[in-house]
């Protein structure tokens, strides 16, 4: 099913209709599987259908808010996608999530449900009585109290559609939370129109006819790029996605997957592609199937793509885009002259972008600036932050990423680091990325992450956090010397210290301002 196939019902409104077409083209096709659990995309519609009337018939109203704290599992696509069709925002939670940092989301969004398996009740239940709210809960398993799952499924009658709530392009469908690596989480208002956006998207991002495609995600569900990008998209071309537990990751279990179900395209984040070709026997899995493989959130360490490449036989491409895109923006795939590395490749069609400097003037290729992004995939707003919504927009309507990138004559993007994350060293700009690479190409070091710290003479001196690899013993003047002589010196860490793991995001951004906090 292509892009232009579907009908005009289903181009705007309830983006649920969306992929309600798609089922109904491909109602047989495997949708989703996960341990020994499959829904054919019939199903997927048909549960996803009743869950919204589940929902309705808890008392939801359209607008009213739907936390989902759910591992990743066919469940929570029937829960996304129903609270999508009742015109319910979904707020994913990540179920390494504190009682705290739930507590925080659901009070913020006012959740009118929540949605939780029952290992995770323990935590709901302190959140909720935290935030004082009184959500519905239902729960995936069983618990006093509580609506179970599967009798959510089953109170609705799907016929004539009665479950698809008329929507407006511009109302919300899903209020994800930023990460908070810069401050605290803000709730992201992504409309039916965003996401509509970001599923035609999918149909760019690849080469692959929908009947070709098998996914493996491996990716949180509860993170943007989990959820939109490695399942949403798919699901929408009619495509089939395996499923797998993140917190539960085995670079083994992947790599049999791979073999085992024909897997053709896959993407993790860097530290996953790491325990791959560490893996004792990566080399004896046949990774033939694979046509397309991609990268996201962090940074690739070029021996890390070159092992896989030469193993896998196909290219590795990166991906780049963010909460408040609705997910991806930019890609190596279908790029002009096909993945560079060390790019995030071109943007998308339905991107608008531009590169601008400190006063907001675009500055040539070759140079870097902010990188600022325009289309019907950007978020709507940060929800009930209207001052922080105006600051985040430039006047002619570019969201301003925070980014910092340097575009080259083809139209290749690379990102260079974070605006605020950028090291001023007697007058010179380190981008960390620029030192954390020459790190990453030293034969003892597993993980590295650099920062800024105060520094007398130069205002700010570069330190670096390194975990060692496995067997190896590298001392700080090693590792000080090896930078020296592979970047420019004012770049080289004059601070190393030896850490056993860098704190990151679940999508594996290092969490600089942690690393920047234990140094004080």
């Amino acid at each position: 099913m292509e892009s232009t196939a579907f009908s005009a019902r289903a181009r705007s409104g309830n983006v649920g209709r969306l992929y309600d077409e798609t089922a109904g083209t491909h109602p047989g096709r495997l949708a989703l599987e996960m341990d020994g659990v499959a829904y054919s995309h019939a199903e997927l519609r048909d549960r996803s259908a009743r869950f919204a009337g589940g929902l309705r018939d808890l008392g939801l109203r359209p607008g009213d808010r739907v936390g989902i704290l759910l591992p990743n599992g066919p469940e929570f696509v029937v829960a996304a996608l129903g609270a999508v069709k009742a015109g319910t925002p979904f707020t994913p939670l990540n179920p390494q999530f504190s009682p705290r940092e739930v507590a925080y989301r659901v009070g913020d969004a006012d959740a009118a449900a929540l949605v939780v398996h029952e290992s995770l009740l323990g935590t709901a239940e302190t959140a909720i009585d935290a935030v004082e709210i009184d959500p519905a809960v239902v729960v995936r398993g069983s618990a006093e109290g509580a609506t179970p799952f599967d009798d959510a499924v089953r109170f609705a009658d799907v016929d004539g559609d009665p479950t698809v709530v008329d929507r407006a392009d511009d109302d919300v469908a899903m209020q994800p939370y930023t990460s908070g690596t810069t401050g605290e989480p803000k709730g992201v208002l992504l409309t039916h129109r965003n996401l509509r956006a970001q599923s035609f998207v999918g149909f760019e991002r690849t080469a692959l006819d929908a009947e070709e495609e098998r996914f493996l995600s491996v990716l949180p569900l509860s993170h943007i790029a989990g959820f939109v990008n490695r399942t949403w998209q798919p699901l929408v071309r009619g495509a089939s996605v395996y499923l797998q537990d993140p917190e539960e990751w085995d670079p083994g279990a992947a790599m049999a997957t791979i073999e085992s179900e024909s897997i053709t395209k896959f993407g993790a984040v860097a530290a996953m592609y790491v325990d791959i070709i560490n893996h004792d026997e990566f080399g004896e899995y046949d990774l033939s199937s694979l046509q397309e493989v991609m990268e996201g959130g962090t940074d690739m360490p070029g021996a890390v793509q070159e092992r896989f490449e030469a193993e896998a036989g196909v290219d590795l491409f990166e991906a780049y885009g963010l909460t408040e895109t609705g997910g991806g923006t930019h890609a190596g795939i279908n790029a002009t002259f096909g993945p560079r590395p060390g790019t995030i490749g071109q943007p998308f069609r339905a991107t608008d972008c531009k590169v601008v400097d400190e006063d907001g003037e675009e500055v040539p290729p070759g140079e870097s600036g902010e990188l600022l992004v325009r289309g019907p995939h950007v978020m709507a707003g940060y929800h009930e932050r209207p001052e922080e919504t105006a600051a985040a927009f430039t006047d002619d309507g570019y969201f301003r990423t925070g980014d910092v990138v340097r575009r080259d004559e083809d139209n290749y993007y690379e990102v260079l680091g974070r605006k605020s994350d950028v090291i001023l060293t007697a007058g010179y700009n380190v981008y960390p990325r620029e030192v954390e690479e020459v790190l990453h190409d030293h034969p003892a070091v597993e993980d590295a992450s650099v920062v800024g710290v105060p520094d007398e003479r130069r205002g700010e001196t570069v330190k670096a956090f390194v975990v060692a690899a496995d067997g190896a013993d590298p001392d700080a003047a090693e590792i000080r010397d090896h930078c020296l002589e592979n970047a420019a010196p004012y770049k080289h860490p004059r601070e190393v210290e030896f850490v056993r793991r860098l704190p990151r995001t679940t999508s594996g951004k290092v969490r600089r301002f942690e690393l920047v906090s234990q140094d004080d």
